[in-house]
């Protein structure tokens, strides 16, 4: 790829890897060098992009592999010595300003679902982030992760019933999704 291509990218869709980097990261350092990274790898390719399929579902399955294999470094890491990437300031840009009981609960069940999330097995956690968190379509999806999209389905819904029944077995009401 050449770097016009690569600018275009990314006046075109930055954005949207950018965010979907920032979710899979949970850290706003680590997903601005995951989206670095990423285009610095396609970059690096001598790949070449079909504007007629989806050039948008390369991008993420580059940041998906990039995330996936620096996953696993600090895993090897981690083995020596631990620590923890959340960050407070990102989650409190999403609550609402209404009441205050109202939002430290909505607060805390926001935490209680990205902990459920970052414990559930990749190949649930990848969808329900690009789905819920990027907005990404199933047929995208699969393309992203090299799945079926009836794969992709049934991967979002047992992630749902992992995330209602933690959610449940962790005190919250009855929930609905």
């Amino acid at each position: 790829m050449n770097a016009g291509e690569i600018a275009k990218c990314m006046d075109d869709f930055g954005t949207d890897i950018y965010r979907f980097c920032l979710k899979l990261c949970l850290d706003k350092a680590d997903a601005e060098d995951l989206y670095q990274q990423t285009f610095l790898k396609a970059l690096e390719t001598d790949l070449t992009l079909d504007w007629q399929k989806n050039p948008k579902a390369l991008f993420f399955s580059l940041a998906h592999n990039l995330w996936k294999s620096d996953r696993r470094k600090q895993v090897r890491r981690n083995e020596i010595a631990p620590c923890s990437n959340l960050d407070e300031e990102s989650e409190a840009a999403i609550h609402s300003e209404e009441s205050v009981e109202d939002n430290y609960l909505q607060k805390e069940l926001v935490t209680a679902v990205r902990r459920i999330i970052q414990t559930l097995p990749e190949k649930l956690q990848v969808p329900l982030i690009l789905f819920y968190l990027s907005d990404c379509p199933i047929e995208q999806i699969a393309a992203i992760i090299k799945k079926p999209p009836g794969t992709v389905k049934s991967r979002l819904f047992r992630g749902r019933a992992l995330i209602k029944k933690r959610l449940e077995d962790a005190g919250y009401e009855k929930l609905s999704f």
